[in-house]
């Protein structure tokens, strides 16, 4: 899955998440995260989670 860093995805809510920001920095930081996290973030198909 690729999505752009500037992406803002609207919660049914009204409320703003900047999904493409948090993607990115979780993603420039995966060497930080536990394997329980990079499991999740995998099982949702972040192909790089698994590496």
């Amino acid at each position: 899955m690729t999505v752009p860093r500037a992406h803002v995805e609207q919660l049914e809510d009204g409320t703003e998440v900047r999904l493409g920001v948090f993607l990115s920095n979780t993603k420039s930081r995966r060497a930080k995260r536990n394997a329980d996290k990079l499991q999740q973030l995998a099982n949702l198909g972040l192909d790089w989670a698994g590496e």
